[in-house]
């Protein structure tokens, strides 16, 4: 009796365990709405291109084996996706170079000797000190979109030398990126709604030849997507010049400039939009070109509200040896003569306009708090001129703050603090009394007599 007792009880626990095994075979190989993209055994569905860097099959993932003497390497869908949800996991070993996937990509056919050159929007891997893994960088195009410096908290996401889980969302001119299930990227395009995904492996030097690169569990979404949702103090990065999405909107955004009219703009001179010197053409609050002198033709623009706590982003073009400039704390109670007095986000052509090499130790350079801290962020993220360019300058309730070029942060310093008052009682300002401390001020945006052309001009005072 207790044998059979015993027996039954064994029997039925096997079956139970058989039932759970077999629904858990079944959830993993047929999840709703989930492709593999990876049969775990061929390459089907897949080719190389672009360098000559090795791509094989080990154990449950594809490796890429990094080579000396040949291009950036990929391993590209031979089908093109729209909007997807694409999730994988990936190893890189060392921390001496980089990989990616690339999201919408497309391939230059004749170059790389005919293999062909990958373009196209790619999610970071980065395990350097750098640690912007997870960002956009536009492969073989524009360069970096949104670099970690815009989410500082997600630069510990990565795990050096292990499998990271990463998941990307494509959906409509929206990509957004999480590693480790940590929130990172979130970027709004105009480009490229359709395009193959990729695997990168990176050129490297000679010293890092057969390091590997391990992508596993890669599988694609392409109908009833749906959004994990993305924090609000996530910086969203949004190329629709003027335009604002609901996200944005719901974290407190604004517009200072709608792109077709001067509305919310003044001249330093009075309450009315100068008559001359500034136009607005084509989505873009324009100052022309003049004499170069100081405020000498239109004059100097200021917002008509104050602002003391924001996150002021802007993108600007220079014309070749153009000089203006993004002025905040500006007050007008100095009653200066040309431009008013405020701290100012430097906008300059550094190759040809002569201010670039005035000032001490490069502190009139683009990017710069104009004649007080040089800018140090790489070099990589101007533009060239006749481009656009993304600036960003971030105050906070402690009075710290923040330039940005392109998404890189270029320099950081705290309003009255010691040493602020050592550079100001050394620079042009030493004279204002309390220069660039008070509670709140108006934004500015400077005539110096050349063209700059300036647009999506946006603010959060909410933060």
């Amino acid at each position: 009796m207790k044998r059979n007792t015993l027996f039954r009880s064994v029997l039925m626990a096997a079956m139970i365990g058989n039932t759970f095994l077999s629904h858990a075979q079944i959830n993993k190989s047929t999840e709703i709405g989930w492709i593999n993209l990876f049969d775990g055994k061929t390459l089907n569905g897949w080719k190389s291109v672009g360098g000559k860097a090795p791509y094989s099959i080990e154990g449950d993932a594809i490796v890429g084996r990094m080579t000396k003497g040949t291009p950036n390497s990929f391993l590209i869908t031979e089908k093109e996706y729209g909007d997807f949800i694409l999730e994988l996991d990936v190893k890189l070993e060392g921390s001496q170079t980089n990989s990616g996937i690339q999201t919408r990509s497309h391939l230059d056919p004749n170059a790389n000797d005919g293999r062909g050159r990958v373009y196209g929007r790619q999610v970071e891997i980065d395990p350097s000190s750098r640690a912007w893994t997870g960002g956009i960088y536009d492969e073989a195009r524009r360069g970096w979109i949104y670099p970690l410096d815009l989410n500082e908290n997600a630069k510990k996401a990565y795990k050096a030398e292990e499998y990271n889980h990463v998941r990307i969302e494509a959906i409509g001119d929206e990509l957004r990126t999480w590693i480790n299930d940590v929130p990172v990227s979130y970027v709004v395009d105009t480009i490229d709604r359709t395009g193959f995904i990729g695997l990168q492996v990176h050129s490297i030097p000679s010293e890092l030849d057969g390091k590997k690169v391990y992508f596993k569990n890669i599988k694609i979404k392409t109908t009833d997507l749906t959004s994990k949702g993305f924090p609000k103090d996530v910086y969203i990065v949004n190329l629709k010049p003027n335009e604002l999405i609901d996200a944005e909107r719901k974290n407190g955004v604004k517009l200072l400039f709608d792109g077709k009219t001067n509305s919310g703009w003044r001249s330093i001179h009075g309450n009315k939009f100068p008559d001359r010197g500034w136009e607005v053409k084509d989505g873009q609050l324009t100052v022309l070109k003049s004499d170069g002198g100081e405020s000498t033709n239109g004059g100097d623009i200021v917002t008509k509200d104050k602002y003391s706590v924001f996150d002021l982003s802007f993108e600007f073009k220079l014309s070749p040896g153009a000089n203006s400039g993004v002025k905040y704390f500006v007050t007008l109670k100095e009653k200066s003569k040309g431009s008013a007095i405020g701290l100012e986000y430097q906008v300059l052509d550094d190759a040809l306009h002569p201010d670039a090499k005035l000032g001490r130790a490069g502190n009139r350079t683009l990017a710069s708090l104009y004649d007080l801290i040089t800018s140090d962020g790489e070099k990589r993220a101007r533009r060239p001129i006749g481009e656009w360019n993304r600036g960003r300058v971030v105050v906070t309730a402690d009075n710290r703050v923040e330039h940005y070029l392109n998404g890189v942060k270029m320099l950081s310093y705290k309003r009255g603090s010691k040493e602020f008052k050592e550079l100001v009682a050394i620079s042009k300002y030493k004279d204002w009394d309390n220069f660039g401390e008070a509670k709140e001020g108006l934004i500015l945006l400077q005539d110096h007599g050349d063209r700059v052309s300036f647009r999506s001009i946006k603010i959060n005072t909410s933060n």
